[in-house]
């Protein structure tokens, strides 16, 4: 290589865009024509302390891979679950031009996507919104913030509510002032109750509640796995909402609230709807019903996201 890579860290990929302009740079991609089903599949890779995840993507303006690694041990050792780089290319020439750190462009991109298929449901009304949040890690924390800027003149939020299972480990670490209660107390099932918005971002493995007592115009988002065997949401739940995809082929492939759905005969895999549905504006969300947001994470966000992170940061190829 003739020049040296640019490596922009977690905190200048943060520096470099905001909640806003990653929505919109989410948007702008798939209003220019993209098609979600044409990105490569997500590999992954076991490796003996949990696995390699490699997400390669290109357009016409931009070429690249994120490389990840999951270790569900980690947590023990104070160290990060997931971690990796971001390789960017030049699109001409495949020149490796930038890396940059793989989980903030995860951290980045996963509420981004999120409030790009919700957002046009959450301020259908001006009215104070409940949040419910369920976990406390890196992507329940990148959910809240970025919803703050994002709905900021556009609708307030009444309440912030973080379901845990261990409050006292996590309180310090809410944002927006936020109200920490463990998972199964009145406290909880109340703010379930009464929530606007519910944001599920936790590594559970079975259902986190009782789809049952949320509001029959609540709009949920599960951000939690990519496995086909793992669930956040209930069959009730995805069975009476409007559930939006990134990709119907990828959440049948890989997202277990979606998989396990359809295998139990509570959803039908062609009422699905696509986040560029959504975006085109091809689908009207309706506001008698839930709203259900399933995210797999796809390569072409996570290159949106980063190619967008470079410009601004004024890394060119």
């Amino acid at each position: 290589m003739s020049t040296p890579l640019t490596f922009l860290d977690a905190a200048a990929v943060c520096r470099a865009i905001t909640p806003r302009q990653a929505v919109r740079a989410i948007e702008d991609v798939l209003l220019s024509g993209l098609d979600p089903a044409a990105d490569p599949a997500r590999s992954s890779i076991p490796v003996p302390r949990g696995e390699l995840l490699l997400m390669p993507s290109a357009s016409p303006t931009a070429t690249g891979i994120k490389v990840l690694t999951l270790a569900p041990d980690n947590a023990i050792r104070g160290v990060a679950r997931i971690q990796g780089l971001y390789i960017l290319f030049d699109p001409e020439t495949l020149t490796p031009y930038a890396l940059l750190d793989g989980a903030a462009v995860t951290t980045t991109r996963t509420p981004a996507v999120s409030l790009a298929a919700v957002r046009s449901a959450v301020v259908r009304t001006s009215e104070p919104l409940p949040v419910v949040v369920f976990g406390a890690g890196p992507q329940a924390v990148g959910h809240l913030r970025s919803l703050v800027e994002v709905l900021q003149g556009q609708r307030p939020i009444a309440s912030v509510t973080v379901i845990v299972r261990s409050p006292d480990r996590v309180a310090t670490r809410v944002p927006v002032g936020g109200t920490v209660v463990a998972a199964g107390s009145r406290a909880a099932e109340t703010a379930a109750r009464l929530a606007g918005l519910v944001i599920c971002a936790t590594t559970a493995r079975t259902p986190l509640f009782d789809s049952e007592q949320l509001a029959p115009d609540v709009v949920v988002v599960a951000v939690g796995s990519h496995e086909p065997d793992v669930r956040e949401l209930d069959g009730a739940l995805m069975h009476r909402a409007q559930v939006i995809v990134e990709d119907r082929a990828t959440a049948l492939r890989e997202c277990g609230d979606v998989v396990l759905a359809v295998a139990d005969g509570a959803l039908r895999a062609d009422t699905l709807i696509t986040l560029a549905d959504v975006v085109c504006s091809r689908t009207r969300l309706r506001a008698d019903t839930p709203v259900v947001f399933k995210s797999s994470g796809m390569s072409w966000e996570d290159l949106a996201i980063a190619e967008a992170v470079a410009a601004a940061a004024g890394v060119l190829p």
